[in-house]
C-alpha cells in the first residue's frame, strides 16, 4: 500500500463536449428527489471504462471508487443504487434526456458543463498529465507539435489537446488509451494522472512522465439535471457525512490506495 501512495504522490506532482443548446432540450421537472424517492432508486451513470474510478470486472459487474461512492450515497439517502454505463462523449446528454438521475464518473467541473449542469462535490481532486513510453525521446512538452496525441472521446483533456494544436487521436476509455500508446499508435497520451499511473501500473505497463508538463489540479463531481436543489443538497449532506466519519477514506483507500480528497 506504501508503493500506492507513493504512485498518488506521483501522479499528483506530475500533473468536449458539444454543449451549446443541449440544455434548452432538457428542461428540469419539479423537484426530481421525490420523484426518486418515491421509485427507491437512483440511477447512476459512468463509463465502466476509467479504472480503477469505474470498470468492469470479471464478473461482468461495474466496480471502482465511483460506483462505490454513488453507492453510500444512495444507501445514506435511503435509496437502492442502478449503475448504467453509457459512451463517455454522450453522458451530459443522456442525463438531460433522463436516462438517468446522476453522473458519478470522475466528470471534471468546468464551467462550461456548469451552464448545463449542475454538481454535487467535488469528490476528488486530480491533475491533467502527458504519458509516454519508457525511453521514447519524447522528453518535453515542446515536442508534442509533431507527434500522435491520444485522448479519450469527450473529455476535457480532448478539448485541451486541439486548442492546442496538437494532432488528437480519440479513443473510447482509458484501457484503450493505453493499449495504443503500448502499441506505438499513438506517440503520448493525456488523461487524468491518478487514474493513468494506478491503470499502467496495475497492468505492468512502462511509462515516463512528461516533466516539464505544468497544470493545475482541477475537482471531480456528481453532474444532476439543474433545478433540483433538495436533490443537490441531500447528494451534498451524505457525500460530506461520508468525509466526515471516515467511509470516504475507507473506500479511496480500497481503490485508490490513498485519499484524494
Amino acid at each position: 500500500m506504501t508503493k500506492r501512495r507513493n504512485l498518488i504522490k506521483a501522479a499528483v506532482a506530475a500533473g468536449s463536449l458539444a454543449l451549446a443548446g443541449i440544455a434548452a432540450t432538457a428542461p428540469a421537472s419539479a423537484e426530481e428527489l421525490d420523484t426518486i424517492k418515491e421509485a427507491g432508486v437512483i440511477r447512476i451513470a459512468m463509463s465502466g471504462a476509467y479504472p480503477p474510478f469505474n470498470f468492469v470486472n470479471d464478473q461482468n459487474e461495474v466496480v471502482g471508487f465511483d460506483p462505490a461512492i454513488g453507492t453510500e450515497i444512495a444507501k445514506r439517502m435511503g435509496l437502492e443504487t442502478e449503475i448504467v454505463t453509457t459512451a463517455w462523449d454522450g453522458i451530459i446528454g443522456g442525463l438531460l434526456a433522463n436516462k438517468y438521475d446522476a453522473i458519478v464518473g470522475s466528470m471534471t467541473i468546468t464551467e462550461e458543463r456548469d451552464e448545463v449542469v449542475d454538481f454535487v462535490g467535488p469528490y476528488y481532486t486530480t491533475k491533467r498529465a502527458i504519458f509516454t513510453q519508457e525511453g521514447s525521446d519524447i522528453t518535453s512538452v515542446s515536442q508534442l507539435g509533431d507527434v500522435q496525441v491520444g485522448v479519450t472521446l469527450g473529455e476535457t483533456h480532448e478539448e485541451w489537446a486541439r486548442e492546442q494544436g496538437y494532432s488528437v487521436r480519440t479513443y473510447k476509455g482509458l484501457p484503450e488509451l493505453l493499449l495504443e500508446l503500448e502499441n506505438g499508435r499513438v506517440d503520448v497520451i493525456v488523461n487524468d494522472s491518478i487514474a493513468a499511473i494506478l491503470a499502467m501500473t496495475e497492468k505492468g505497463q512502462s511509462f515516463a512522465v512528461i516533466e516539464d508538463f505544468e497544470t493545475d489540479e482541477f475537482g471531480a463531481g456528481i453532474a444532476i439535471r439543474e433545478g433540483n436543489p433538495a436533490l443537490a443538497a441531500g447528494m451534498q449532506e451524505a457525500l460530506d457525512a461520508m468525509m466526515e466519519d471516515g467511509t470516504y477514506v475507507e473506500i479511496a483507500m480500497e481503490w485508490i490506495g490513498a485519499d484524494i480528497r
